[in-house]
């Protein structure tokens, strides 16, 4: 809910300590840097982190307290996926639908998604400013190009997966739908934005744990990311269980499909809330973090 080659990360390495210059260790993911070590002039050893930098722009105190800081980005970032995936996971309770009927319940889903759709832009956001030779979160950047960044990636693709899910939600919503027109309108933007939410999550996990695979549960960014691969993984299960068929209307298996939004809703819940101490924890991880 929510992601560079060695060119396109060194800059931010410079930005965030030079670390390039200082050819250290660094950790690769395919194409991408996710980290660069290197021994600073008073010799202690600084390790800049794809995730940390971007989360952590310009260096300066951070604004606000953990649970209420409504100028600071991150913390809006951490409320809006909080509001939107309880939203999901209240409108896949089917005792709300039956109290409130299923055109109320799709309003709500709709609603959910347009909460993850500004979370998602504000996300990206993160990653855009963060290739800024001088950060500034004040200054609109959105239109960049960033391909060899795994962040760039990571954020770009859950956008999509956001807007996705603002059409499926939003055709949900239209009256009389034909079977045909209910699975190319509905069915296929939601399962187009459980591709990218999948996707988007996989490689925010590689991002942190600089690899396919990694255990960090000392790190707030490792369980962040793993919820929100499970979250992913649960509501493409959901999308393939809603397949709606373009001859009959049916869903595959309505209840699958209600139950996996529901588990994927939670974890998007749970990532979003540890979203908003990791925006307040130390720039500099203590001892290994890999």
């Amino acid at each position: 809910m929510s992601g560079s080659g060695s060119a396109g990360q060194a800059g931010s390495a410079e930005q965030a300590g030079s670390a390039e210059q200082a050819g250290g260790p660094q950790g690769h993911v395919g194409p991408f840097v996710t980290f660069v070590e290197h021994r600073r002039p008073d010799g202690h050893l600084a390790r800049w982190e794809s995730r940390r930098h971007r989360k952590h722009l310009g260096g300066g105190p951070v604004t606000g307290s953990t649970w209420w800081a409504p100028k600071a980005r991150g913390w809006w970032i951490a409320v809006l996926f909080a509001v939107g995936s309880l939203l999901f996971a209240l409108g896949a309770v089917p005792s709300y639908v039956d109290a409130v009927g299923t055109s109320w319940d799709g309003v709500t889903f709709f609603a959910g998604s347009l909460f993850f759709t500004y979370a998602g832009f504000l996300t990206y956001r993160e990653a855009a400013d963060a290739t800024a030779p001088e950060p500034d979160v004040a200054h609109l950047r959105f239109f960049v190009f960033e391909p060899r960044r795994i962040d760039w990636w990571a954020t770009a693709v859950q956008l999509a997966g956001t807007l996705f899910f603002n059409v499926s939600c939003g055709n949900a919503l239209r009256e009389n739908l034909t079977a045909q027109a209910a699975n190319q309108h509905v069915w296929r933007p939601d399962a187009f934005g459980s591709i990218c939410f999948l996707v988007a999550s996989a490689l925010a996990w590689f991002e942190v744990c600089h690899g396919w695979v990694g255990w960090r549960p000392r790190v707030l960014a490792w369980w962040i990311t793993l919820a929100n691969l499970t979250g992913s993984i649960a509501f493409g299960v959901s999308a393939v269980a809603g397949y709606i068929n373009p001859s009959t209307g049916q869903l595959n298996n309505a209840d699958r499909s209600g139950v996996s939004t529901f588990v994927g809703a939670v974890c998007f819940f749970v990532g979003a809330l540890l979203l908003l101490p990791e925006r307040t924890e130390e720039r500099q991880p203590k001892g290994p973090s890999s």
